[in-house]
């Protein structure tokens, strides 16, 4: 046997008792890990983190249903009797930045006066950062007594804007540039252009308090209002006062007025508010706006403002007003609320 067929003859023998193989198992890769929502509590309770991202994200709004009754000043419904509901929600986004932190607001509202009669509005969208602020959002006029009775406040306060706002613990002021297009009139002008305000403000103790101008530059008047809080033995005392020096964007009801109320927390769960307010040389009604307040006659109005929380984040509010200007008819309207928040 020659050297080949030796070598032949080994290789055989070895193929024979080697075993037979089987062919390589497939392998799953493996899964990519889930990024679970995580809790932001950077900014507050309510924010979560945007996966992905170091944004933070909250999530608001309510769910109100009302029913108003009486005369409705400047409504389109004629009916003594008018159901409304409205649904709102606002998102606020907020990350860390090496100036503070970058806050975005977009909130929006839909209003049903019935089944075919409805709308859904942009209410508010700005961006802040560092104390400033541009968009579209509500000015310091905007703000009131608790209570349903006091107009102390401009009759729009949404505004196109560009504010800046100081803060420190327990005091605010800041400064703000105003579009003023949606806003007052006067029969001889033209729409507003632009308007500047300012707020002051904060607290002491129990006691809370902010003062507030503006000028409307088209219409060439101004006003400024005054208005705090103390609290008194089982309520919250408030005060107001308005003067403005001729009808403007910012305040128009009357040359001046006053206001007070006393919210009582009757329990852990109703608050109860009476309130007056008083005005001189009243403008109201849906007549031209005039030059000037001079002529008109003064008017009062009375109200009370009942809330109640039925559980957590559920609420019940009702409230009735009366007015009797000199100039006209007087008038009581009201109305009863339910409103979910979330």
């Amino acid at each position: 046997m020659n050297i080949r067929m030796v070598l032949l003859a080994s290789a055989a023998a070895f193929a024979a008792s080697t075993p037979v193989l089987a062919a390589d198992a497939i392998v799953a890769a493996e899964p990519e890990p889930v990024e679970y929502v995580r809790v932001c509590d950077a900014y507050g309770t309510g924010y979560f983190y945007i996966p992905g991202t170091e944004t933070c994200l909250k999530i608001e709004g309510y769910i109100r249903f009302q029913v108003n009754v009486g005369d409705q000043p400047g409504g389109d419904n004629d009916s003594d009797w008018d159901a409304v509901t409205r649904g709102q929600v606002q998102f606020t986004a907020k990350s860390d930045t090496e100036y503070g932190p970058l806050t975005g607001v977009i909130v929006m509202q839909f209003n049903a006066d019935n089944a075919t009669d409805q709308d859904a509005i942009l209410d508010s969208a700005y961006l802040d950062i560092a104390g400033f602020r541009a968009g579209l959002f509500y000015s310091w006029w905007d703000d009131g007594l608790s209570g349903e009775t006091d107009d102390i406040g401009s009759v729009v306060t949404l505004h196109n804007s560009m504010r800046y706002q100081y803060e420190s613990g327990t005091f605010y002021a800041g400064l703000s540039v105003d579009e003023l297009e949606d806003g007052v009139y006067k029969a001889d002008e033209e729409a507003n252009n632009v308007g500047v305000a300012f707020g002051v403000g904060g607290t002491a103790g129990a006691f809370s308090y902010q003062v507030t101008g503006g000028w409307d530059f088209d219409n060439e008047d101004g006003a400024i209002r005054a208005m705090g809080t103390v609290e008194i033995g089982p309520g919250t005392l408030g005060l107001a006062g308005v003067y403005s020096s001729g009808p403007n964007s910012y305040y128009s009801s009357a040359e001046w007025a006053i206001a007070a109320e006393y919210a009582i927390k009757a329990t852990d769960k109703l608050k109860i508010t009476p309130a007056v307010q008083y005005y001189g040389n009243y403008f109201g009604g849906d007549k031209a706006v005039p030059d000037d307040f001079d002529g008109l006659g003064d008017a009062w109005k009375v109200g009370l403002t009942v809330d109640y929380q039925i559980v957590d984040n559920f609420y019940a509010k009702a409230s009735v007003q009366y007015l009797d200007p000199d100039d006209g008819d007087d008038s009581t309207t009201g109305y009863f609320r339910l409103q979910r928040s979330f």
